[in-house]
């Protein structure tokens, strides 16, 4: 999972199976996290903390979302 393009890098620890990640958040990996078209989850692991936050960016264009599931 790490080494997909446009997945950030998230650490390979789980608790209750959600991914934690304690490291000092930067601009760069919340965008990665929080905007990402690249991504095609729209629940990622939080930039910081446990469990998981939300890329906007699908919520915001659901029909490219819906393509993108369908693989068009």
């Amino acid at each position: 999972m790490a080494d997909d393009p446009g997945r950030p890098r998230t650490p390979s620890r789980r608790v209750a199976g959600m991914e934690y990640d304690f490291r000092t958040p930067t601009t760069s990996r919340w965008k990665s996290r929080a905007w990402n078209a690249d991504d095609a989850r729209i629940f990622t692991p939080k930039t910081y903390g446990w469990g998981y936050g939300v890329n906007f960016f699908w919520p915001a264009h659901p029909v490219r979302w819906i393509r993108l599931a369908r693989g068009r």
